[in-house]
């Protein structure tokens, strides 16, 4: 294969898949999409349903789902005779497309001179999908049906010709159903972009040489990952760590994990983690296996994306776990399941590759949700907003402050617009201080924000990490928890469950608050620069006392200067401190 033809096919097809991405992100309707950038697309192999190519504009939580979702809806087509040009399929069930209700899949054939060519994959999330909580997010369901509306593999196209009926079914099971009609025509005309894109490939290479492309894209990211995975010391790796809790049951949730690693090839061996939970803290096993390959991209991340780099990898997961979610099994809150798979991925392979692997990140979407009928206009609205916080630091740097998270990488939406969008006034929206982990590399600061209610309205959270800190790696501290209050009535509480609560209720006045964990440290605080520790004092990411407990620094002035002081250490009196602290 000419290398320079490889690079160029597959550059413009990661380009047709970005391309995608942001035609979908300039027009949805909705925020989540068009603010947070909750979406997906790629291009998957007509035979095998594999990844070809993935945006990267979109949410890596659905790096390999869509592959195993696209691979579902393929078999399904198979049955039905094959797709048709024209065709467009659609399904948001956990139990065949991964994830939540929330996240809609649409799945279209390509046909390059009357015979299959590729397949593309949209995913959106969409605002609202009915059920007992405004927009989902239901910490108290304890089926799938009261977290909305369940759409098995169903054809919105067929051959060109769109189910109307269906359509308006749709729109009359979900709050926001203009929104919802808006965001499912965005998704269905971004497959002209993808099919116009592949077109204009075919026509300069041929469908011969671009299959043949393909094909060695794949084998060259299988090798890249073998090859990487042969220098992790072969033998066998452990970590274990917990969900909070379920949101019905107040008891902690292990996922345990045993990873095998032999010449050239992973075994995740999950057995011994916690039987399928009562509440909406559970994960398709499509999800499971696509959290762990974010993990490796995490690691690797020079590797392509593409069905390749996921085969030396297996997998052993027990049945009826809260990783092996099924029918009729409610998935609400699969992103707290997935944080913690990649944390447990993490802890393994950070025993196995402490120059690679970071501490633990922030580790919980945190979702809250506020809703009602806004004053106005009378019209209902609803409110979707994923926490920022802070990532794990490795031997290479500190943790990223304030940032997205690993696996969703959704963003928080803009403040202005929110507050122009529903009855609220955002109080603060600002770094967490000293929630990083102390280390010789400090993990990142999670966020904290809150806002009041001017009108009456709904509140729901569905978080997790309030009882189990971010963990640091090689000697780092554990990074603050997460941590969750409403003020009503003149009173301010944590709810019962910590981190979770549905529906709560905000008068006029009364506030909801959520600060973010921060990441892991890594390595013995106490070795950490001084230089940074001061840097870190005077950009507000610790305080004096914090500074003086977990680096040992000694303080020589603090001067004022308007609202904040600037900090200067004793380098000489610090490293006595700390020569004491070490005995």
């Amino acid at each position: 294969m000419d290398p320079v033809t490889l690079a160029v096919v597959r550059g413009a097809l990661e380009q047709i898949a970005d391309e995608m991405d942001l035609h979908l992100i300039h027009a949805a309707i909705s925020p989540i999409i068009s603010e947070t950038n909750d979406c997906a697309h790629g291009i998957y192999h007509a035979e095998t349903g594999e990844t070809i190519a993935q945006g990267r504009y979109g949410l890596p939580v659905f790096l390999a789902n869509m592959q195993f979702t696209v691979q579902n809806i393929l078999a399904l087509a198979k049955k039905d005779g094959g797709f048709k040009d024209g065709d467009l399929w659609i399904v948001n069930s956990p139990y065949v497309a991964g994830t939540h209700l929330q996240d809609v899949v649409l799945v279209a054939p390509h046909f390059v001179g009357g015979k299959l060519f590729a397949l593309l994959a949209s995913t959106g999330h969409w605002m609202d999908i009915g059920g007992t909580s405004p927009g989902g997010w239901a910490p108290k369901a304890t089926d799938i049906h009261q977290e909305g509306m369940v759409i098995p593999p169903l054809k919105l196209y067929d051959q060109g010709k769109r189910n109307d009926q269906l359509v308006s079914m749709f729109t009359a099971n979900v709050r926001l159903p203009e929104q919802i009609a808006g965001d499912l025509a965005a998704m269905t005309n971004v497959f002209a972009v993808g099919r116009r894109g592949l077109d204009d490939l075919v026509k300069r290479y041929g469908v011969k040489t671009l299959s043949g492309c393909i094909d060695e894209m794949m084998t060259r990211s299988e090798k890249q990952m073998r090859s990487h995975i042969s220098e992790i010391p072969n033998g066998v790796y452990h970590a274990e760590d917990f969900i909070d809790n379920d949101g019905i049951e107040d008891k902690p949730l292990r996922v345990k994990l045993a990873l095998t690693v032999e010449d050239g090839a992973l075994h995740f061996d999950f057995t011994g983690t916690d039987p399928v939970s009562k509440g909406p803290v559970n994960l398709a096993r499509t999800t499971t296996l696509s959290t762990c390959y974010i993990a490796l991209k995490h690691i690797f991340p020079e590797v392509p994306v593409n069905g390749g780099a996921f085969r030396p990898t297996r997998f052993t997961l027990p049945a009826r776990s809260i990783l092996t979610a099924e029918y009729p099994t409610p998935c609400g809150g699969y992103l707290e399941v997935v944080g913690r798979l990649l944390d447990v991925v993490f802890g393994a392979l950070a025993q196995a590759l402490p120059d690679r692997t970071p501490a633990a990140s922030f580790g919980t979407t945190g979702v809250a949700t506020v809703a009602g009928l806004h004053p106005d206009t009378g019209r209902y609205y609803v409110g979707v907003f994923p926490y920022p916080g802070g990532y794990g630091a490795s031997r290479d740097t500190d943790g990223l402050v304030h940032g997205t998270t690993p696996q969703s990488m959704a963003n928080f939406m803009s403040l202005e617009m929110s507050e122009h969008r529903y009855p609220i006034r955002f109080d603060h929206f600002s770094l967490r201080e000293n929630s990083g982990g102390a280390g010789w590399h400090r993990g990142g600061c999670g966020t904290s924000y809150a806002f009041t209610a001017w009108s009456e309205c709904i509140v729901s959270v569905l978080g997790d990490r309030a009882d189990y800190k971010p963990f640091g790696i090689e000697g780092g501290k554990d990074a603050d928890a997460n941590a969750i209050s409403f003020t009503t009535g003149g009173k301010t509480w944590i709810p019962p469950f910590r981190s979770k609560m549905e529906k709560q209720i905000l008068r006029p006045g009364e506030s909801f608050a959520a600060a973010s964990p921060g990441g892991g440290g890594f390595g013995d605080p106490l070795t950490r620069d001084v230089d940074a520790v001061e840097n870190d004092l005077n950009l507000g990411y610790i305080t004096q006392e914090r500074a003086e407990k977990d680096y040992g620094v000694v303080v020589a002035s603090a001067k004022p200067i308007g609202t904040r002081r600037h900090f200067t250490l004793d380098r000489a009196a610090t490293q006595k401190q700390r020569q004491q602290l070490s005995k």
